[in-house]
Order: structure tokens, then C-alpha cells, then sequence
């Protein structure tokens, strides 16, 4: 009766078939309250799905990468649905500013290696450009430093390292994690940085010499010659460093280990299709083993 409603009466249908048309109209309400009930209980179902994403994020995660997490846990819904059922249940992601740290120290006597990457910092694969900076911290009321290495393809932080100081051995000790997550295969990688001090550095020049590691550098103070490394502090410190403070110096280091493990392994980029890296790193891995 509902299919030929459109062009039959109700009430002669329901003459021909021998029932009533009130009995025809019961029954229709009656199934699209079920209907309506089953949408309720699966919205209900799906808004306490992304609270769990939301808060497993530590309150980071906007619609889209709710969304690309859902569909990932073969979830079928759409980014409109998820921002609306955020709305409603007032949960909001982060979304990083821009940010320029006041670290680089430039050396009065240098000798600057070139600009070998020229702002292109992808260069459409993995180990092809590493960048590098310091930024600034605090602890206990005790000035700290935070240098990282990242790969500008999978944007993985490949090493990092924390001290009380600026001096190059804090950029060395990032290069020497990075090397020992890449097991020792650098040669031939552009190593891009700022002009300060550390990365001028006789121990650093040693340090890339020792790996095969090219030097390039930016210019100085130009933010956009090194905007790989910085969109890295734009992230962390928005994401996790502005929203907690550290008494002790273990603490803090503890906290970045735990925050860049979080990051490598489980927080969705949308630079590579929704993906952690190093989820990005093992799917170009088994393209590679399919081909």
C-alpha cells in the first residue's frame, strides 16, 4: 500500500485487500517510530564514540580527524555529521597559531652551508629532507630547550632531545636518535636548519660528516626558510605544552617522550591522508613490497 499510495487511494486499496485504512495508518506510525528510534539510538551511539575519540585526543581532535578515525574503525558517516553531533555535545578540537621561538643564537663568524631545499620541504618521499630547530621551555621556573629532527615526507619526528642549555651537544644528541631510528642509513639526507650557532657548530659540521648528512641552511630570521620545523612547535606546544605545566626537569622530559610517541604513532596528519607517520612510513613500505 505505501509503494502504490501515489497513485491509488488508501481507502480503496484497503477495500480491495479487506483491512482498514485507520489499521494501514496505525501501522505506519508505528514503523516510523521504530524508524525514528533507531536513528536516535545510533546517533547516541555515534556521539559517544566521538567523545571517547575526543577525549582519547586529549580534547586535540576537530571533526575531520574524528571523522578520518571513525571511517578507519569502518565507521560509515560524514564529516558534517560529526561536526554537528560535536556542536551539540560542545566538544572542539585545537587549531595551532602561528609561532616563532625566540632561539636562534647566530654564530658572528660563520661559515654557512647553502639553501638546498629552497622551501620545498617534501620532496615526495621519505629521508629525502630532515629539519631541524630549538624551541623554548619551561620547568619549575627553569628555563629549558626542546630540539627535534623531523622527516618533512611522513613527518615523523625522527629524534628529539631536551636539556637546560642551548650548546650544539642538544642538536647532536636529536641527530644521534635520528640516526638510530633511520639504523644508521643517512647517507646523502639534506640536513636543513636556521643559521644559529648550534647548527654551525664545528660538533654539528662533525656530526652530519659522521652520518653523510648534506647541510643546507635558510636564511636568518626568515621563518618561512625553515616552516617544516616550525609548523612542529605550532603542534606540540598548542597541542600539549600550553595545556600542562612541569615542576621537575624528569617530568618534562617524560611528558615530551610520551606526547612525540603519541604523535609518531597515533596522531592523524592531514598532509598524508589521515594518517599517523610512521602508519604512513609502513603504508609506502608495502606499496613498495606490492609493486
Amino acid at each position: 500500500m505505501a509503494t502504490e499510495c501515489a497513485s491509488t487511494a488508501i481507502s480503496r486499496m484497503a477495500s480491495l485487500l479487506g483491512v482498514s485504512a485507520s489499521g494501514y495508518y496505525r501501522h505506519l506510525k508505528s514503523t516510523r517510530a521504530i524508524e525514528l528510534g533507531t536513528q536516535r539510538q545510533r546517533r547516541e551511539e555515534l556521539a559517544v564514540r566521538i567523545s571517547s575519540i575526543h577525549k582519547d585526543s586529549h580534547g586535540v581532535y576537530g571533526s575531520p580527524r574524528i571523522t578520518a578515525e571513525l571511517r578507519a574503525r569502518g565507521e560509515f558517516v560524514t564529516e558534517k555529521t560529526v561536526a554537528k553531533i560535536m556542536a551539540e555535545r560542545g566538544l572542539a578540537g585545537i587549531s595551532p597559531r602561528t609561532f616563532s621561538p625566540p632561539t636562534t643564537i647566530v654564530d658572528p663568524h660563520p661559515t654557512f652551508p647553502p639553501d638546498l631545499v629552497n622551501r620545498i620541504f617534501d620532496q615526495g618521499r621519505i629521508d629525502a629532507v630532515w629539519t631541524s630547530d630549538i624551541t623554548y621551555l619551561t620547568c619549575g621556573g627553569e628555563d629549558m630547550y626542546l630540539c627535534v629532527i623531523k622527516d618533512e615526507h611522513s613527518k615523523r619526528a625522527l629524534g628529539w632531545a631536551v636539556a637546560d642549555h642551548m650548546r650544539a651537544d642538544l642538536v647532536t644528541d636529536a641527530v644521534d636518535m635520528a640516526a638510530r631510528t633511520r639504523r644508521g642509513r643517512t647517507k646523502g639526507i639534506i640536513m636543513h636548519s636556521d643559521r644559529g650557532s648550534q647548527y654551525t657548530s664545528t660538533l654539528m659540521t662533525k656530526a652530519c660528516g659522521k652520518y653523510g648528512l648534506l647541510r643546507s641552511m635558510g636564511r636568518t630570521g626568515v621563518c618561512w626558510d625553515n616552516a617544516g620545523a616550525e609548523s612542529l612547535w605550532s603542534t606540540f606546544k598548542h597541542e600539549h605544552y600550553y595545556r600542562h605545566s612541569y615542576v621537575y626537569k624528569s617530568e618534562l622530559v617524560a611528558a615530551v617522550d610520551n606526547w612525540f610517541n603519541y604523535y609518531n604513532t597515533r596522531r592523524r596528519h592531514s598532509t598524508i591522508g589521515m594518517l599517523s607517520p610512521i602508519d604512513y612510513e609502513m603504508s609506502l613500505t608495502a606499496d613498495l613490497q606490492a609493486a
